[in-house]
């Protein structure tokens, strides 16, 4: 499990988020990295997990899913169990999982980071789904903080894993169209991230090519994202990733009050609100993604408005809110 991945991030959160409502001492942490190959240590910590807590919330990955919650649930003393999913997938797979789907329902509760998860579970026959937004212990930037681009070149950003279905090679494919038909540069990428090891000869290639206004930056310290990303005009998500869920990505961007052209895909939209806090473009459509830009290059003063929307927009996944709405739900 990487340690820049969405899962271990969101897992780091959650700890330090409840450790700060009830204390560190009143937290159990089991790591089930490596459970396959320690099937037994696994099935210790669970027991005295449920044994020793109140309440115990898993967090696994997808192939965490094919044990995890059932062992979780046969060794269960009396707490309750949660479940806080990370990424979109889950609908898909309980719909075609029978055992899973069977286990899950008797949950006390499985939060989902969408609305249209929810729906979907929910037609399935789960009556224990919550809506349970992603969320960062960072804190947004003030109105007097915001920094405003107004000449060209305009800078641009990704910020999130390097992997091609994270649209890495449609950003750059798009820059590069925008700039030829200018005739100049009008806009830089930066991309920022941990190259997925499956990806690294292509990009390796990719980064071969680049212009002189296209740049890897490599990997960005979590605790660093908005100083980083405040000086952006946006940020690109034009992510096809069969998994994406809540990317915390988007949060980063809002936080830092640079608006976001993510594609409609997954639960995007609930996220970046087209007009408001961004715009919405296909997905693995290099041309649409070109045609946005060009919006923004000539609409500069708009895409400056919706800073103060982003980190408006950015105050509803902070820390603090959703670890209050969690402990009402383990309260309830």
């Amino acid at each position: 499990m990487s340690a820049f991945g969405g899962q271990s991030i969101k897992t780091r959160n959650l700890s330090k988020a409840l450790s700060d409502k009830i204390g560190k001492d009143n937290i159990l942490c089991v790591d089930t990295k490596g459970w396959q190959e320690h099937p037994v240590r696994l099935l210790c910590n669970i027991r005295k997990a449920t044994s020793q807590c109140e309440s115990v919330i898993i967090l696994p990955a997808d192939r965490g899913l094919k044990a995890i919650p059932k062992l979780t649930f046969l060794c269960n003393q009396d707490a309750k169990l949660f479940y806080s999913v990370i990424g979109g997938w889950l609908p898909k797979m309980t719909k075609t999982n029978k055992r899973l789907r069977k286990t899950l329902k008797k949950y006390d509760g499985i939060w989902v980071e969408a609305l249209a998860m929810k729906k979907a579970m929910e037609e399935q026959g789960f009556s224990n789904i919550s809506v349970v937004p992603n969320f960062k212990n960072i804190t947004p930037l003030k109105p007097n903080e915001l920094v405003y681009q107004i000449t060209e070149p305009y800078k641009l950003c990704t910020f999130s894993r390097v992997l091609k279905e994270k649209g890495i090679e449609d950003a750059v494919n798009a820059v590069k169209a925008v700039n030829d038909r200018c005739g100049r540069t009008v806009f830089t990428l930066d991309i920022y991230g941990q190259v997925d090891e499956g990806y690294a000869d292509r990009f390796n290639d990719l980064t071969a090519e680049f212009p002189d206004y296209i740049r890897y930056m490599g990997k960005a310290p979590g605790d660093r994202s908005v100083d980083i990303l405040k000086v952006y005009f946006i940020l690109l998500f034009p992510s096809y990733f069969y998994g994406e869920g809540f990317p915390g990505t988007l949060i980063d961007a809002l936080s830092a009050g640079i608006p976001v052209i993510a594609s409609d895909w997954a639960y995007n939209t609930e996220i970046i609100r087209d007009g408001y806090t961004g715009l919405i473009t296909v997905p693995q459509n290099v041309e649409d993604l070109s045609k946005k830009l060009e919006y923004c290059y000539h609409h500069v003063a708009d895409i400056n408005h919706m800073k103060n929307n982003c980190i408006a927009e950015a105050q509803k996944y902070s820390k603090d809110i959703v670890a209050d709405q969690i402990m009402s739900l383990i309260n309830k």
